[in-house]
């Protein structure tokens, strides 16, 4: 084995360590590669930082009978892969869980989405970002500089990982659908000073997919766009999905959308009349959970996957 090779093996064996250590209530797979977000502290990070934790420990917030994971004082960002078992298409899809910019809802839209795009050959990079108080940009550009590195790592990676560093995008729920939109209008600049060569690779997503966002649309103001929002005709091409009873507004996605529009964005919206808001991947019987096939088929349409 080359020695390259080895000193990475090493790296990613004494990380897995590391997590064990914190005992934290979440830790990735031994078998999957893990990797620091930032060589140190980040940015205006504090060296002892609280411990994380499951916010959800008692398991009183549940979906689709079933409780998840509300992972809270997350200072220390990662990144971990999720590579296809079959058939690896190349393409790959960063996701940003949600849960408002205070906790990261790290199972129920995090690794069990990654299982899911696994399985139709698209490698998946779950990043846990910084929470509590992260986001929303401006409010806080801790979040957007996780994001803005992650992109930037993984196509650092990309050739070791099997991944087209072309067709790298993001995906995320409620305030990571947020975050999603945010990376994908704010990448000509770094918000942070550039650390190594990660730092000089794009940061901008090739594709987006938006799942139930947040913050997009200002509710005290009449739903007037996020000022802090505002796509471009490079922004790239993007997936909007919503609920009509989702008690964080629709008018999120419909405002956002019609912005790509204006853009002239090539853009895709789905408005479902039920579903209310942060049920992930988990059946309820209700047609909105067909959403991972629209997104498959966006992807073909988009070529990010092989034609069908």
């Amino acid at each position: 084995m080359k020695k390259a090779a080895l000193v990475v093996l090493a790296a990613v064996a004494a990380w897995s360590m590391h997590l064990e250590a914190q005992g934290s209530p979440w830790t990735p797979p031994p078998d999957h590669i893990t990797l620091p977000l930032w060589p140190g502290t980040p940015p205006g990070g504090t060296a002892n930082p609280s411990p994380e934790t499951d916010m959800n420990a008692d398991k009183t917030h549940t979906m689709a009978g079933r409780p998840y994971i509300r992972l809270g004082n997350v200072s220390t960002p990662t990144i971990t892969l999720y590579s296809p078992k079959g058939e690896n298409t190349g393409a790959a899809i960063v996701v940003f869980p949600g849960g408002g910019y205070q906790i990261l809802s790290i199972d129920l839209e995090g690794t069990e989405v990654c299982d899911w795009l696994n399985t139709i050959g698209v490698n998946c990079i779950l990043l846990k970002y910084r929470v509590p108080g992260s986001g929303p940009y401006p409010k806080s550009a801790a979040a957007l500089q996780d994001a803005q590195r992650a992109m930037g790592l993984v196509r650092l990676h990309a050739a070791e990982w099997g991944i087209d560093p072309n067709r790298v995008g993001v995906l995320g729920f409620s305030a990571g659908a947020h975050l999603s939109a945010a990376v994908s209008n704010h990448y000509e600049h770094r918000l942070y000073d550039p650390i190594d060569a990660a730092d000089k690779l794009g940061c901008r997503p090739d594709f987006s997919v938006v799942l139930y966002p947040g913050y997009l649309a200002l509710a005290e103001k009449a739903f007037a766009p996020n000022p802090d929002i505002q796509p471009t005709a490079n922004t790239p091409p993007t997936f909007v999905l919503q609920a009509e009873d989702d008690p964080v507004h629709v008018e999120n996605a419909v405002v956002y959308f019609l912005a790509l529009k204006n853009a002239k964005v090539p853009a895709e919206l789905h408005i479902y009349a039920e579903g209310g808001h942060g049920y992930g991947l988990r059946p309820r019987g209700l047609p909105i959970m067909g959403w991972p096939k629209l997104v498959e088929t966006w992807m073909h349409t988009i070529k990010i996957l092989p034609a069908q």
